[in-house]
């Protein structure tokens, strides 16, 4: 129990002081991390010198590094193409085109096609979560539902692209082809994304326009095209990104009145681009914080203590598969990783699977699908912080809203409560 002990610290903390403060939702997640931190850091093993070294090598581990960049990118492009109203031209260009009725659907259509072509949830939330915000403002809708929408949609992708991580380790790990996992998660997935879009179509019926959408200018639409376009081709998310910011400069360049009077254009895009990333520091903060606290849970034996606690009492197939989507759903917790909780728990998730005899391509669809939706509720998981950072709200707003997310969970129990769609032994 005392190697998870951070993670209860964190949720008294966080409850406490939202109690004192007498709203859930304002108590700055900050404060909270870094109290937690500070309790990790006295309550683990060793010499103080070497706890302070396993934080730092957590906080600094090498895929959060790497989502530390795209948070810095993200916050230089989605800042600069605001200030220059690309995304108001683009959002004006999409109400002007789609029906207000069909808007909520749209989107949530929107962001699963796309996640499902480039096989990652952040950089489909990077790519819309703007424009979510936007078609918010303009039909004075929530900005954490329309946020909801889009980080929903995202993880529709990234459980079934046959080019996510996720599905890669999953499946190698479970030793299935990916078209047979595929096959069994379409049957989980799908029902769960088609009842969603009729909520969302039911919701949306009530939508309506203040006025009629004006595009003040075709020019301003290039760089959020482009960008949706190259995501959409499956190019990695750093070029994404860069080319929406090399084309923010140059649209600076050629209309310099978006800058108003007087501003140099080349000063007014670097300001643009400062104020972005320093809009990404509290986000920056809680992801290298969380890094530092989990790692401190791994390696005093936090991980094993959940997965000891979780298998010992399995005795059917049903509890078997139930077990596997606990662990890999507690790791998450643990890792704020979908990818690095599947590798944890993959080999103990063999293990099980031989011993119950469970189809490998159904081990592989539990162990991805409850690590995405995990990782789509956690509120320090990269993409709730990037969709909260890039809407400007908390990222426990954007939770209640989750409605594909609990779909898919409810979708997921009730396969394993009635253990379909059947799969095959390969």
């Amino acid at each position: 129990m005392k190697a998870i002990s951070p993670l209860i610290f964190f949720i008294i903390v966080y409850l406490a002081t939202s109690i004192v403060a007498g709203d859930f939702y304002k108590v700055p997640i900050t404060v909270a991390f870094m109290l937690t931190a500070i309790f990790a850091i006295a309550v683990s093993k060793g010499h103080f010198n070497n706890r302070i070294r396993k934080f730092n090598r957590g906080a600094g581990r090498k895929n959060l590094m790497t989502m530390l960049w795209i948070f810095v990118l993200a916050g230089a492009f989605a800042n600069s193409a605001e200030k220059m109203g690309c995304v108001n031209s683009f959002v004006n260009l999409t109400l002007a085109i789609v029906p207000a009725d069909t808007l909520l659907a749209g989107l949530f259509l929107a962001s699963s096609l796309i996640s499902l072509s480039i096989g990652t949830s952040v950089g489909t939330i990077v790519a819309l979560t703007p424009i979510a915000v936007g078609i918010a403002g303009a039909t004075g809708l929530s900005v954490p539902m329309l946020t909801g929408i889009v980080v929903g949609g995202s993880f529709f992708g990234d459980n079934l692209s046959f080019i996510s991580d996720t599905t890669v380790v999953a499946t190698q790990s479970q030793g299935c082809s990916m078209s047979d996992k595929f096959k069994t998660n379409i049957y989980i997935a799908l029902p769960a994304a088609l009842v969603v879009m009729f909520i969302y179509a039911i919701i949306g019926n009530n939508v309506t326009l203040p006025s009629e959408p004006q595009v003040d200018s075709i020019l301003k639409i290039v760089p959020y095209l482009v960008v949706l376009i190259v995501a959409i081709v499956g190019v990695n998310v750093f070029i994404v990104l860069t080319i929406g910011i090399l084309l923010t400069g140059l649209l600076n360049l050629i209309m310099p009145s978006i800058n108003g009077e007087g501003e140099l254009p080349l000063y007014a895009w670097f300001g643009n681009m400062g104020e972005g990333i320093s809009n990404m520091g509290e986000l920056i903060i809680v992801s290298l914080l969380a890094g530092g606290i989990l790692e401190l849970i791994r390696a005093n034996g936090g991980i094993r203590y959940i997965i000891n606690k979780v298998i010992h009492r399995i005795d059917s197939p049903r509890k078997a598969e139930l077990s596997i989507a606990t662990l890999v759903s507690l790791v998450d917790v643990c890792t704020a990783n979908n990818t690095i909780a599947i590798i944890t728990v993959s080999g103990i998730a063999k293990e099980i699977s031989t011993r119950f005899n469970l189809a490998p391509q159904r081990v592989a669809s539990i162990l991805d699908t409850f690590s995405c939706i995990m990782q789509g509720i956690i509120p320090y998981g990269a993409q709730l912080l990037m969709a909260a950072a890039l809407a400007h709200c908390n990222p426990l707003d954007i939770i209640p809203h989750l409605y594909y997310t609990y779909a898919l969970l409810i979708m997921s129990l009730l396969s394993i409560a009635l253990r379909f769609p059947r799969s095959k032994m390969a």
